[in-house]
């Protein structure tokens, strides 16, 4: 009699694990305002008619934070048979603006969503540095591209600076980033342009030394306008901090 109970309950419980009551029948999500709906679809929609106690939450993460805006999520299953999960996302910490896209980067230089260029930032992302690319290459970079450290401290550095650093009285500045010229600046509503060379591309200048030369190039550009009006001037080539050259308007 015991034998037979006991092949009862595991009868029941096979049944159990095997009925409808735990297989997933909803799946739903939270969080997402960069990540397309249709991405994340396409991850958890596998899991509808597993049993909730066989799904694989490790696996489902993984590929969940392989989407270039999440930075990370929490799934849990419950009866009957729902699969709901949450999604937190990069937060915006600058705006990398191409020929093609507006990208939005995290604060390790991943790239991990695009907007188009002819909608309007808010007023929440207008507010953050933007750096506008130029290369011919960038036009090819995507969400899930990333700026590399050395590029992306500089621009950040430069997207930061008080025009009165320069001795300007121009109320914005823009960084620029071009084939030619490397890193530059557009003071006011382009009254006047600043070239400062190449940062980020070599592996044996520390940030330190990078810091110090951008510092030394700001000085040399302060020091040109304590002896000329501003207005006066077009263009700016301080790449040399010890020579710099300018062109005057008009």
């Amino acid at each position: 009699m015991a034998g037979l109970g006991a092949a009862a309950v595991a009868a029941g419980l096979t049944a159990l694990l095997n009925g409808p009551w735990l297989r997933v029948t909803e799946v739903t999500w939270a969080g997402e305002q960069f990540t397309a709906s249709r991405d994340i679809e396409r991850i958890l929609d596998r899991q509808r008619g597993t049993s909730v106690l066989a799904v694989d939450t490790r696996s489902l993460l993984e590929r969940l934070e392989q989407l270039p805006a999440v930075q990370s999520a929490t799934i849990s299953a419950s009866l009957p048979g729902h699969l709901d999960v949450a999604i937190e996302e990069h937060a915006v910490a600058f705006v990398w603006e191409t020929s093609s896209a507006r990208l939005l980067g995290a604060a390790d230089g991943t790239l991990f969503a695009a907007i188009p260029r002819d909608i309007a930032l808010d007023a929440a992302l207008a507010e953050l540095p933007h750096v506008a690319d130029e290369r011919s290459m960038s036009r090819l970079m995507t969400p899930g591209d990333h700026i590399s450290a050395g590029l992306l401290r500089t621009a950040m550095q430069l997207a930061r600076l008080d025009p009165v650093a320069l001795g300007s009285t121009a109320g914005r500045i823009s960084v620029r980033l071009d084939d030619e010229f490397g890193f530059g600046l557009v003071v006011g509503v382009s009254d006047w342009e600043l070239a400062l060379g190449v940062y980020g591309m070599d592996p044996n200048e520390t940030a330190a030394a990078s810091a110090a030369r951008l510092e030394r190039q700001v000085t040399a550009v302060r020091t040109l306008f304590a002896t000329r009006d501003e207005a006066e001037i077009e263009w700016v080539d301080a790449r040399n901090p010890g020579k710099v050259y300018f062109r005057a308007k008009g």
